[in-house]
């Protein structure tokens, strides 16, 4: 049994205890800079309100596990949560949560301006336009919540010690070997960082950047209001949330100004009331609740939380030091969420629950930056009430990473969108002029967002002439060494054993045999593959498992890529280059197009004919000029990612972290090609997909109403039933279909509905893929 010490004894590190002492871990010492249970951390000023509406499927599923652990435990009350809105934007986004809520399993319904005051009387009826309820929200007792979980722990064998500050972090070779504090030095296996706000510090000990910022957040007690309801309520156009405590009120604020504070300087959690700060926020909670302008403000406090750059939690293990784990930026809301699915992973290697958006190692080396990671926590903090488009990018860093042909796409009028830090074209307006943008259907108002019917032009193009696709932003790997093909066969589902030459499809699997990702790896040499990947988690996957004679190298900052698709992909490149154009479909070579070597791969994202053309950065710009000046009398455009998300789905192409995760099989996600079954070779996953049993797969959808363009998320309802959700969706502009993708029950057939904005949409299951199903053009 592995000897484990939790640094950190609030809400997370508690639970986090309790759960590994009921899985068998018994061998664990929880160690706190301050007095047990009381003091210290965000848990003991945290007003405890528990909403578990998120995008995010994951955070709604911690959450759900924290309502039901706590209730259970006694330190959960389920008063219910009201959401309201006073503007019809916010109305109608009430109706998007709504469908959030549904696709995740959480009972809730939207309500009248009558029941939303009738359950909240203090609120002025006047203002209010309608609400969202939702009955199992309610409010966390975080001190008891964090004892009791303790309690627990500590009848199976766990040890807490207060007033054990840590001062470093011991280790030997690649693995932690324990923890010295200002007084004591214990020994552990396992070290696991649920230190909140001083996560940074503790990292700093191991080499590691934990890319979280405190910051100041104003939480008011009001005089006495009388009577005072009993659901919590969230009054997002204002940045205002409002909880109960005996006759008075507490508010609490996100409208002011960002007040970050370096982790190195926190002396306590709760920070002295800045009056000032708080003056819009008091008036703009007086406009909604009349009765605080009698009661004035009691007292209040700057009670510092955990940010991150991109608003999620920090989870896993740290990538260089085997043993040391984190968990970080958790609020009390997904507490016991997390601590389930953490302890599930230091066990079994693999949550149940997908938390790859949540990993510690998601992140690229410039999202480690201390500006980038100091800005960005601040703008999360800003919008964190905000009503945020899918597509919607920040607005600064940026930009940050531009491939070679950046000057270029500028030129052409480029609608740039930011993901990973790369500027990527959504559309071109160079292509406004097209004739075929006529033929595209309007969609409706939140679809329509970051959007032009230019996308749909150049998708048809696509499938007419020729387009050049900007696919820099795919991550690269470059995998070497007289063991690469044993390492990347041990790895993956599909036969790799092919001749240099050989382009395979094929999934990395986790040892429970859920997805964890897609690749496209290419043998370029008995030793040499280039690996197409879909992001960080992929590197940090391969260097875990990393062997003698295996050298990985992340390539993409070096490297560009352009994809050149369409039916006179091959009339375009044959006079300029030396690629054999009639090598078969996946399929690698290198070849010359004009002066530019190139790495050229027979594929194609989009089911077109074409290739992939990889260079060096350096000889980027060349390739982009000297494909574009052949391309002219072929008429070829440059097309953005609006037209390849719709080729995609009309070729039923998966995204993977999208479509299908950790928690699906490939055989649920339509991929059960690219598993090779062979008695004489292993791979990991292997048994763990024997095992797994299913009820749910990817299914196609077809929505009848043009203009009914879903974007994912939407609860999928059949027979009357929630059944399932929308994963990715786009109108096939070739096709001319309206697509959906939709988790649903094996079996499902005919008619269903998707719940768009709090209507139905009708939707019918459909045959796939939807365009080419003899892949001709692809392999003509």
């Amino acid at each position: 049994m592995p000897r484990v010490v939790v640094v950190g004894a609030g809400i997370v590190g508690c639970a986090l205890a309790d759960e590994l002492t009921e899985r068998g871990w018994t061998d664990v010492t929880v160690l706190d800079q301050a007095d047990l249970f009381a003091k210290g951390g965000s848990s003991s000023h945290a007003p405890g309100l528990v909403f578990q509406t998120n995008a995010c499927r994951s955070m709604t599923s911690f959450a759900q596990y924290t309502v039901e652990k706590y209730t259970e435990l006694g330190c959960f009350e389920s008063v219910g949560g009201i959401e309201i809105a006073t503007s019809e934007a916010r109305l109608r986004d009430l109706s998007r949560r709504h469908g959030w809520a549904t696709s995740w399993g959480v009972p809730s319904r939207l309500i009248d301006p009558d029941e939303v005051v009738g359950l909240y009387p203090l609120l002025d009826e006047k203002k209010i336009l309608g609400g969202f309820l939702i009955p199992s929200d309610g409010l966390a007792k975080p001190v008891l919540a964090a004892e009791t979980q303790a309690r627990r722990a500590i009848e199976r064998g766990a040890r807490f010690l207060g007033n054990q500050k840590v001062v470093g972090v011991e280790t030997q070779g690649d693995r932690v070997t324990g923890v010295r504090t200002e007084t004591d030095t214990f020994e552990a296996d396992v070290v696991v960082s649920c230190a909140g706000m001083w996560g940074p510090v503790l990292g700093e000990m191991v080499g590691l950047t934990v890319p979280l910022v405190p910051m100041a957040h104003q939480y008011a007690f009001s005089g006495t209001v009388g009577e005072t309801p009993k659901p919590i309520l969230r009054h997002q156009e204002a940045d205002l949330y409002f909880r109960a405590h005996g006759d008075q009120l507490g508010i609490g604020a996100y409208g002011h100004r960002p007040m970050p504070i370096n982790a190195h300087d926190i002396t306590g959690s709760e920070l002295p009331f800045t009056k000032e700060d708080f003056e819009e926020s008091w008036t703009q909670a007086i406009d909604v609740i009349p009765s605080l302008g009698e009661a004035g403000i009691d007292h209040g406090f700057n009670g510092l939380f955990s940010f991150t750059s991109d608003g999620m939690p920090l989870l896993g293990e740290h990538p260089s030091l085997q043993g040391f784990w984190v968990a970080e930026a958790v609020w009390i809301t997904h507490s016991a969420g997390v601590a389930k699915a953490m302890a599930e992973w230091m066990i079994d290697g693999q949550p149940e629950l997908d938390v790859h958006s949540s990993d510690l190692n998601r992140f690229e080396r410039h999202q480690l930056a201390p500006d980038y990671v100091l800005e960005r926590s601040c703008q999360n903090f800003v919008e964190v009430y905000d009503v945020l488009h899918p597509l919607q990018s920040m607005d600064s860093p940026r930009p940050l990473r531009t491939s070679p042909f950046y000057r270029r796409q500028q030129e052409l009028g480029a609608l740039f969108l930011e993901a990973s830090g790369w500027e990527r074209p959504h559309w071109f307006e160079a292509n406004a002029d097209l004739p075929e943008v006529a033929e595209v259907p309007d969609r409706n108002d939140w679809a329509a967002r970051f959007w032009s019917p230019i996308c749909g032009a150049e998708a048809l193009v696509t499938r007419k002439r020729v387009a050049m696709y900007d696919m820099t932003a795919l991550k690269r790997l470059e995998v070497t060494g007289p063991n690469a093909l044993r390492f990347l066969d041990e790895l993956t589902t599909n036969n790799l054993r092919r001749k240099p030459g050989a382009v395979v499809y094929t999934l990395l699997l986790g040892e429970d045999g859920g997805v964890r990702s897609d690749l496209t790896v290419a043998r370029l040499g008995p030793d040499r593959f280039q690996v197409g990947a879909n992001g960080n988690l992929d590197l940090d996957w391969f260097t875990r498992h990393q062997e003698d004679g295996v050298y990985i190298r992340d390539i993409t900052p070096g490297t560009c890529c352009i994809g050149l698709w369409g039916p006179k992909a091959r009339d375009l490149i044959e006079p300029i280059s030396t690629v054999d154009t009639r090598r078969g479909y996946f399929t690698a070579q290198e070849a010359f197009v004009g002066n530019v070597p190139v790495t050229a791969l027979r594929l194609s994202y989009v089911g077109e004919l074409g290739w992939e053309l990889y260079t060096t950065s350096d000889m980027g710009e060349k390739l982009w000029d000297t494909l574009w000046e052949a391309g002219q009398q072929h008429g070829v455009i440059a097309a953005g990612r609006g037209a390849f998300n719709s080729l995609r789905l009309e070729k039923g192409y998966r995204s993977w972290g999208v479509d299908m995760t950790t928690e699906h099989t490939p055989y649920q996600a339509g991929l059960g090609f690219a598993v090779k079954i062979d008695p004489a070779r292993d791979f990991v996953g292997r048994n763990g997909l024997e095992e797994r049993e299913a009820s749910h797969k990817l299914t196609c959808l077809v929505i009848d109403d043009p203009y009914q363009v879903v974007l994912g998320s939407e609860p999928v309802f059949v027979d009357g039933y929630a059944a399932g959700y929308v994963t990715s969706a786009a109108y096939g502009y070739t096709t001319g279909l309206n697509i959906a993708y939709a988790w649903l029950p094996y079996g499902t057939e005919g008619e269903v509905e998707i719940e768009y904005f709090g209507s139905r949409v009708a939707a019918r299951v459909a045959g796939e893929p939807l365009f080419d199903p003899q892949m001709t053009r692809l392999r003509s």
